[in-house]
């Protein structure tokens, strides 16, 4: 249940981020994410951090991403809930599986965002991955220990890359990182620009090169222009079809699990009958901790109706 394809996020640290109608099954959520950092399955996740001085009105995080799904698994759309409605996020309404979601922030600053690992087989009496978004969210854990923790219990799970964070506009940033499928242990993201889509952080799929090119550029085009600007070349990269083939990479993980729907799957906007991207989020946090969360959301299985909300607060630490 996390996304496909989290893409594009920038990070600016202070002192002290598919599967289709015959996709892979099961693969079902994907993100990209680009995070450039002073920071989520089909898609591909971007990750920006920088360690250098914010400046008044500057993003310390962008995150990009794209959720791709069967358009006919029930979900909720992005909304705050939990105790004192502190988190906001989708939530995944299948049945055994609710309450789990792919993409959070809470307005205590933790974020949470997950993919899967295009893995040819499933075990399909493991864990739901969504939890361990929703489990963190609603934890006073810190990003790291959670992580930790959470790579003792990776083997419960089918593949999956989990990035979690602290975002802390007194303390400062922290971001780190984890997959089930590559070393036995979490890492912190120091700064600068990652990707992350259906393998291990940072492994160069053709789609996930791209997608961060079309990142950069639309963070460079954007910048001294109105957030509003940003939000929309951003959703531009998100909604970008085409294949970028050949990619051996992706072949060699998934094997002929992927190939019926290479040449969508390929793509960081997946598009296949009865599956694909179906929801793409832009986050920003600004210098002060102020939060913008813009989630376009496709309605009722029907691929030409699309809601986009926004919501905006300011982080309580």
């Amino acid at each position: 249940m996390p996304p496909e394809l989290l893409c594009a996020g920038r990070c600016v640290g202070q002192a002290g981020a598919a599967q289709a109608w015959h996709c892979p099954p099961g693969q079902g959520h994907s993100v990209w994410d680009a995070v450039r950092m002073p920071l989520g399955a089909g898609t591909p996740v971007d990750v920006q951090r920088r360690e250098d001085s914010a400046t008044e009105g500057s993003h310390r995080l962008i995150l990009a991403a794209n959720r791709d799904e069967f358009y006919s698994r029930p979900s909720k759309l992005a909304d705050f809930w939990g105790n004192n409605n502190e988190i906001l996020s989708g939530l995944d309404m299948e049945e055994g599986k609710e309450g789990g979601t792919w993409l959070g922030i809470s307005t205590r600053g933790k974020l949470a965002a997950l993919t899967n690992y295009l893995q040819p087989q499933l075990d399909w009496q493991a864990r739901g991955r969504g939890e361990l978004v929703t489990h963190f969210l609603t934890t006073d854990v810190d990003s790291l220990s959670y992580l930790k923790k959470v790579s003792m219990e990776g083997h419960l799970y089918n593949g999956f890359n989990l990035i979690a964070a602290d975002l802390s506009t007194a303390k400062g940033d922290v971001i780190c990182y984890y997959g089930n499928r590559g070393e036995p242990d979490p890492i912190v993201l120091t700064p600068g620009t990652y990707g992350l889509s259906n393998a291990l952080l940072e492994t160069p799929w053709r789609k996930l090169c791209f997608g961060k090119q079309l990142f950069l550029e639309a963070v460079e085009r954007s910048q001294a222009l109105p957030k509003d600007v940003l939000i929309a070349n951003l959703l531009d990269v998100l909604n970008n079809e085409e294949a970028q083939l050949p990619d051996p990479a992706i072949e060699d993980q998934g094997g002929e699990y992927v190939q019926p729907v290479l040449s969508k799957y390929a793509a960081v906007c997946v598009r296949c009958p009865g599956y694909g991207t179906r929801t793409n989020t832009i986050i920003l946090v600004d210098a002060d901790g102020h939060v913008t969360f813009t989630e376009r959301s496709m309605m009722d299985k029907d691929l030409s109706r699309w809601e986009t909300r926004t919501y905006e607060f300011t982080l309580q630490n």
